[in-house]
């Protein structure tokens, strides 16, 4: 599929929203990008990201209410679509294949 292609970090992003689920909103995203990758991102990056990846098609977002917990302001929720979520298992099988035939002894490391 053309235009279906995910760089590195589309991917821990699609991936991050999906673990979310309905908390997949930009401050907890970035928190999980650190949290479970060690990886420090710019919030234009991430928006960045999120809004090319909804103009992919791969995600979409909402707007929920606002909460005062959140000084009244309100928040968007991203989720997979369809094709996001085929785009992503399709990513995974790529890869899985490849992997499958790296032989053992390749990623070894020999001492001198």
């Amino acid at each position: 599929m053309k235009g279906t292609n995910l760089g590195e970090f589309e991917e821990l992003v699609l991936l991050i929203v999906l673990i979310l689920q309905k908390e997949a909103y930009v401050l907890k995203i970035r928190e999980e990008v650190l949290d479970q990758i060690g990886r420090s991102v710019a919030m234009g990056a991430l928006h960045s990201t999120l809004s090319r990846l909804e103009k992919k098609g791969f995600l979409e977002s909402v707007m929920e209410g606002a909460t005062q917990e959140r000084g009244g302001r309100r928040k968007r929720i991203y989720e997979l679509t369809a094709l996001g979520k085929t785009v992503l298992k399709d990513a995974n099988q790529q890869r899985q294949m490849l992997w499958n035939q790296v032989p053992d002894y390749a990623l070894k490391f020999i001492y001198v």
